[in-house]
């Protein structure tokens, strides 16, 4: 699959423009596309990469400490864990259609390096670190309080998803059950489909390109159907 080009497009998607747009062609291009093209015109977005982590890490530090008073330091740190974790990111990454737009070595892409959680997430805080560059801390920070800054329960909740639905069956006596359905597609872009199970309780299912993705998408199936049938449940550190 050859990445989108349409540049405008995206910069509509993620309400920045950019002023110097060498700067968003950075943060969209992958070390293997740079070593492919082996030209001064293509540097990988590992450097922005670096410094959108560190952006991403005070914005969301700032925002939990104005918004939760009452947390404490440990509290605050796993919320800032499961805010910045690469599938989380990886989730906020999917809302702008980020795998589109990044430029990858043939291979890599041949390889399924365009659904790679690490790879879409590393270019998520590239371009965070891009918007910092080109329009300053406030427009970074604008990006972020927009797309990873919402629905934290829900990021939460999926981040720590495989623990809660263990504490929460083992409490009735259960034990939660994964089971491998399937996986498909080749050696180097599968495609897993995993069952959770606990008794007559639930039984849903979750896919994921490694079978511990899948079994945490399942694990996060399971407790939305468990909130939904008016099962109570903590978040962790709450």
């Amino acid at each position: 699959m050859r990445h989108n080009t349409d540049l405008e497009g995206f910069q509509q998607i993620i309400g920045y423009q950019f002023q110097n747009k060498n700067l968003l062609m950075n943060a969209l291009t992958h070390s293997s596309y740079a070593n492919e093209k082996r030209t001064v015109h293509y540097k990988d977005n590992e450097r922005l990469e670096f410094l959108g982590d560190a952006v991403l890490e005070l914005t969301s530090s700032d925002y939990i400490y104005k918004n939760h008073a009452d947390m404490d330091e440990g509290k605050m740190t796993r919320l800032r864990a499961s805010i910045v974790c690469e599938p989380t990111l990886a989730l906020c990454a999917k809302d702008i259609h980020l795998s589109e737009y990044i430029m990858l070595g043939k291979g890599e892409d041949q390889t399924g390096g365009r659904k790679r959680a690490s790879i879409v997430s590393d270019a998520f805080e590239a371009l965070i670190g891009a918007i910092y560059l080109d329009g300053g801390f406030a427009s970074a920070k604008e990006f972020i309080l927009k797309f990873v800054m919402t629905d934290l329960d829900d990021k939460q909740l999926f981040y720590d998803s495989k623990t809660i639905l263990q504490e929460v069956v083992q409490a009735r006596g259960l034990e939660v059950e994964y089971t491998l359905l399937s996986e498909s597609g080749p050696e180097h872009d599968k495609t897993f489909e995993v069952a959770a199970s606990a008794g007559d309780l639930f039984r849903v299912e979750g896919k994921g390109h490694t079978k511990k993705a899948a079994q945490q998408q399942a694990a996060y199936n399971a407790l939305l159907q468990l909130k939904k049938n008016g099962v109570e449940f903590k978040l962790k550190g709450k």
